[in-house]
C-alpha cells in the first residue's frame, strides 16, 4: 500500500463547518483506492467549537497526531487584541511550530509516498511546503477555494500574506486541486506556467452518512399532504457579505403581501446560521419574522435527516463567489428535494444546479428576480411531482468517486517527483534544524 500523510485543520472534533467532511472521507475511504492515510492535525483546543459526533467515525488504526496550536484571537490576545504578526497568513499560524517537528516524526515512522495538505487555513499549506522541502517528499495543495482574489481578504497586509502562500505553493507542489472548475480556471491564468499541475477535484456527500441518516425518515413523503406548513430549508452559515437572505426576505415579504405565503402555509428554516442576530434582525426590518425560524445547529447525521424531510431547500451563493460551490449543495442534491437556488446564473453554484435540473434560480442580490423564482418555485412545489435532481449526476458527486480522482492525483504527484521512493533526502535529527 502506498501511503499519504494529510495536513487538515479542519478534522474531528471540530464543528460548525461543513469543511470537516473532506479531509475525513478521504480519510476514510483512501485505503479502498491503494492508499494508506496518517493525518496531521492540530490540537482540539485551538477550535472554537468542537462536538463528539464525528469522533467516531474516524476509522479505527487511522494515525492522528494533534500538533500544538493556539487560536490567536481567543488564547494569545491581552484585552482582545494581540500583535498581527500571530495572527498572518491565519490565526493559528502557531500550529506550524508545533506541526513541523510532529510531522517529520511522523514521516520517519510512517514513511509516506506524498505530502497532502487543504485549505482553508492557509497554515496548512505552510506546514506541507516545510515539510515537503525538509524531505524531499512531492506534496499535492488541495485549496478547494480561491485564497487571495478581489476583495478578500480585505486587509491588504493579510491579502499580501494569502498571496505569498499561493506563491509558495505554486512554487514546490507537484498538483494544485480546486473545489470548482472556475477557481482552476482563475489559478491557471494566475500562474500559467503551472496550469498543467492544476486539478479539479469537487466536493461530494457521504453516501453512509445518508444512509445513518435516512433511517429515521425512511418511507415519509414530506411533501404529500403536510400537516403544517412547508418547510423551505438552509442548512449552514449565512454569511452577512456573500449570503445575505435580504433579497430573499423582500421576496418573501412581497409573496405575502399578494397572498402567495403565509405563516400557517410556508415556514423558511435557517439551521445553524453562525449570525442569528443578524438574520433576526433582518427579518424583522422586512416584516417577515413570523415566516421565518432561525435555528440551532444539529449532529451532522441530524442536519442531513433534516434535509432528507424538508418540503425543499434552499441555497444560497453570492456573485463575489462565483468560482465557489458551498458544500451543502452536494448533500442537498443527495437529499433528493427540490432545490431553491439564489446564484449568480454565471456563476459555478448555479451551473451545477442547471446540469441537475433545477432550473429554480435568482441572483441573491436581485429581489425582483427572486420574486419571480420564488413563484415558481412554490408553483412546482404544489406539483405530485415536483423537480427533483437527477439521478446520475448525484451518483457521480458522491465522495467516494472524489477519493477516486484524489487517489489519482496523488499517483500522479509520486510519479512526477524527481526523487523516487526510498531515495529522500535526509531529515533534520533536531526540531531546531526543522524550524519553518
Amino acid at each position: 500500500m502506498k501511503r499519504v500523510l494529510m495536513i487538515s485543520f479542519q478534522f474531528p472534533p471540530m464543528a460548525g463547518t461543513s469543511g470537516v467532511q473532506r479531509a475525513l472521507r478521504f480519510a476514510q475511504q483512501l485505503p479502498e483506492e491503494g492508499w494508506t492515510p496518517s493525518v496531521l492535525t492540530v490540537h482540539p483546543r485551538a477550535y472554537e467549537q468542537t462536538a463528539p459526533d464525528l469522533l467516531d467515525e474516524v476509522p479505527q488504526g487511522l494515525t492522528v497526531r494533534r500538533a500544538f496550536g493556539l487560536d490567536a484571537a481567543r488564547q494569545l490576545s491581552l484585552a482582545g487584541r494581540y500583535p498581527g504578526v500571530l495572527a498572518r497568513p491565519d490565526r493559528w499560524t502557531s500550529w506550524w511550530l508545533g506541526a513541523v517537528p510532529a510531522g517529520l516524526a511522523m514521516i520517519r515512522r510512517e514513511r509516506p509516498d506524498v505530502i497532502w495538505s487543504t485549505y482553508p487555513i492557509p497554515t496548512a499549506h505552510c506546514i506541507a511546503d516545510t515539510l515537503a522541502r525538509l524531505s524531499g517528499l512531492p506534496w499535492v495543495a488541495d485549496f478547494r477555494d480561491p485564497m487571495a482574489h478581489d476583495g478578500y481578504p480585505a486587509d491588504p497586509v493579510l491579502w499580501r500574506s494569502f498571496e505569498a502562500v499561493e506563491r509558495r505553493v505554486f512554487r514546490r507542489a507537484r498538483r494544485m486541486t480546486f473545489t470548482t472548475p472556475g477557481a482552476a480556471r482563475l489559478y491557471a491564468q494566475r500562474y500559467p506556467q503551472a496550469a498543467d499541475r492544476v486539478r479539479v477535484i469537487e466536493n461530494g456527500y457521504s453516501e453512509e452518512a445518508f444512509a445513518a441518516a435516512q433511517s429515521p425518515v425512511q418511507g415519509t413523503a414530506p411533501s404529500a399532504a403536510p400537516s403544517g406548513p412547508r418547510v423551505l430549508l438552509h442548512s449552514g452559515v449565512v454569511y452577512p457579505d456573500w449570503r445575505s437572505p435580504a433579497g430573499l426576505f423582500q421576496a418573501i415579504a412581497s409573496a405575502r403581501a399578494a397572498g402567495r405565503l403565509s405563516p400557517a402555509s410556508f415556514q423558511l428554516r435557517l439551521r445553524a446560521t453562525a449570525h442569528d442576530d443578524f438574520v433576526r434582525q433582518l427579518a424583522a426590518q422586512h416584516g417577515v419574522a413570523d415566516l421565518v425560524q432561525v435555528q440551532p445547529a444539529l449532529p451532522y447525521v441530524d442536519a442531513l435527516s433534516e434535509m432528507l424531510s424538508a418540503d425543499g431547500l434552499l441555497l444560497l451563493q453570492s456573485r463575489d463567489c462565483n468560482d465557489q460551490i458551498p458544500a451543502k449543495a452536494y448533500e442537498y442534491l443527495r437529499a433528493g428535494r427540490p432545490i431553491l437556488t439564489l446564484a449568480d446564473p454565471a456563476g459555478d453554484t448555479a451551473q451545477l444546479m442547471r446540469r441537475a435540473g433545477l432550473p429554480h434560480q435568482a441572483p441573491l442580490e436581485d429581489a425582483a428576480a427572486i420574486d419571480t423564482a420564488l413563484h415558481r418555485f412554490l408553483e412546482d412545489w404544489l406539483q405530485p411531482s415536483p423537480l427533483r435532481p437527477d439521478a446520475a449526476l448525484v451518483r457521480s458527486c458522491s465522495r467516494r468517486a472524489r477519493t477516486t480522482e484524489l487517489a489519482r492525483v496523488l499517483d500522479e504527484a509520486v510519479a512526477s517527483a524527481p526523487n523516487p521512493r526510498g531515495q529522500r533526502q535526509p531529515l533534520p535529527d533536531t526540531p531546531e534544524r526543522a524550524r519553518p
